[in-house]
């Protein structure tokens, strides 16, 4: 009888050995955020002083992806490790009252990581759906805590919003006819509309909560933190606005930085900072119809909304002190990638499904070259019939088809608003190591071999690609749209909000 005691003792130390060792992660995605954008990528007004210090102890990628050009798709991307067209996000995103959302046969990366143990906390912009009876909420996704708004903050009227303070009302309306956007805590309304003047200060403290207590209780945790920030409208609470050189979509830049900060903070003061990695990209490129109230792609062509370097590539960072040393990597790496990276370091089993991402551990940890040697490129609208819009081989980048957005009108360059589809036979072809904003087509027979390789590689993965049923397509119904009140309005009147829990 001793001896057995002594082997459960032992079990269950050994088992909270095991847990402890496992890494947190920390999954920072910011909202239509330019390549340019931040402080660390270039750009000579914004604030950006705790993501340029990741950049700064961390690694820094040249060469980094999403794979839609706009929100719904390229978050489900991310969580899920899979292309948006396996899993029925497209075309476009979800709206309020969408009868659809990311099937729940889908295994998010928090499913994969609750697999071993972690506990799992989803703060800012969910916009994966949220259907009948909040079926699609990040709660029935894997999550066990959830703070925020479901869906963009833009999709709801907002011209009667404080933006700025101390009155400075939101600029521009927004989306008419719909119900003032939400803040949820878990499944519940916890106020209509959102206060963006506070919206911050409450999303720190959550994040900084959530932290403490999954230390507190020494369970490893992964924070996924999808700022609103910078999406239009732009907003900032009474400790950024107006502190940026760079106007009001400065200080929204600057707060979620502030944000970012805090978390940092706690993960100092609870001791855990080195033995957590934090990742950070952005879901697309800048809106750059806003002018200055949208982003900046740079040296890159166009932006949202485009197949265009703008619009998919953005900037990333890992910081891991003590694990990754700081430099800067010209690996080509993918948001598909995060989830098979995260199950590798916490030891978890991968969801038994065709996975489009590729372990970077090697990126990471060695600074070695990267798995990954292509990058296939959606349009917001795909389909079957047209495929990938282009295709990214190594250095060579050939597009099939081009279709500017109106998300991308308002620069000079024409491609990146004109809306007709066009079709480029043979491809355009660009190389992204010398020519990174696509401006020298290389039209000579001498680069024949290249094109023929890259039309092997598109032929092999479109052959492979099963499209699952859209769930956008399954349409809007208004009664779905997150609402305190029965029978409400587009203005509810949020006196019977369910208290936080």
């Amino acid at each position: 009888m001793d001896l057995m005691r002594v082997i459960v003792l032992f079990a269950l130390i050994a088992a909270r050995c095991a847990r402890a060792s496992l890494p947190n992660f920390v999954l920072l995605f910011a909202d239509d955020l330019g390549y340019g954008d931040l402080g660390c990528f270039g750009h000579p007004s914004s604030l950006t002083p705790n993501l340029d210090r990741l950049a700064a102890g961390g690694l820094r990628f040249t060469d980094f992806y999403v794979t839609s050009p706009v929100c719904s798709p390229s978050r489900a991307a991310l969580l899920t490790g899979r292309y948006q067209t396996r899993s029925g996000i497209y075309p476009g995103v979800f709206y309020p009252g969408s009868n659809g959302g990311l099937p729940l046969n889908e295994t998010t990366v928090a499913e994969v990581l609750k697999s071993r143990g972690y506990a799992t906390a989803i703060v800012g912009k969910w916009h994966l759906g949220v259907g009948p009876n909040g079926i699609y909420l990040p709660t029935r996704q894997g999550f066990d805590r959830y703070l925020g708004i479901p869906y963009s903050h833009d999709q709801g009227p907002c011209q009667n919003l404080v933006c700025f303070p101390p009155d400075v009302k939101c600029y521009g309306f927004c989306d008419q006819g719909v119900v003032t956007v939400p803040l949820l805590s878990n499944e519940n309304i916890k106020r209509q509309p959102a206060d963006f003047l506070q919206l911050e200060k409450e999303y720190s403290e959550f994040a900084s909560k959530f932290i403490n207590d999954a230390v507190q209780n020494n369970q490893p945790f992964f924070l996924y933190y999808p700022s609103h920030h910078t999406h239009y409208p732009q907003y900032a609470g009474a400790d950024y606005a107006g502190k940026s050189p760079r106007g009001p979509f400065g200080d929204a830049l600057m707060e979620f930085d502030g944000t970012v900060g805090k978390i940092l903070q706690t993960l100092k003061e609870r001791g855990v900072i080195n033995n957590t990695l934090i990742f950070f990209t952005g879901d697309n490129g800048p809106e750059l119809m806003r002018k200055s109230h949208g982003g900046n792609a740079g040296l890159l062509k166009c932006g949202k909304g485009t197949t265009y370097e703008g619009g998919m590539r953005e900037p990333a960072i890992a910081y891991w002190p003590g694990s990754i040393q700081p430099g800067v990597t010209r690996a080509l790496a993918s948001s598909l990638d995060i989830l098979p990276t995260f199950a590798r370091l916490a030891g978890a089993a991968l969801p038994d499904v065709q996975l489009d991402g590729f372990d970077m551990t090697n990126i990471l940890l060695y600074h070695r070259p990267s798995e990954r040697q292509t990058i296939f490129y959606y349009p917001t609208s795909p389909s079957q019939e047209h495929g990938v819009f282009a295709v990214r081989w190594k250095n060579f980048k050939a597009h099939y088809y081009t279709q500017g957005a109106n998300h991308s009108r308002g620069t000079s360059d024409s491609n990146c608003s004109s809306l007709p589809l066009l079709n480029h036979d043979p491809p355009l072809l660009y190389n992204l190591e010398a020519d990174p904003s696509e401006y020298y087509n290389l039209n000579s027979s001498e680069w024949d071999s290249v094109l023929q390789q890259i039309q092997a590689i598109k032929e092999h993965f479109e052959a492979s690609m099963v499209f699952g049923e859209s769930e956008i397509a399954k349409g809007i119904d208004s009664a779905l749209a997150p609402c305190c009140v029965p029978n409400c309005t587009p203005k509810p009147e949020c006196c019977h909000c369910t208290p936080a829990l």
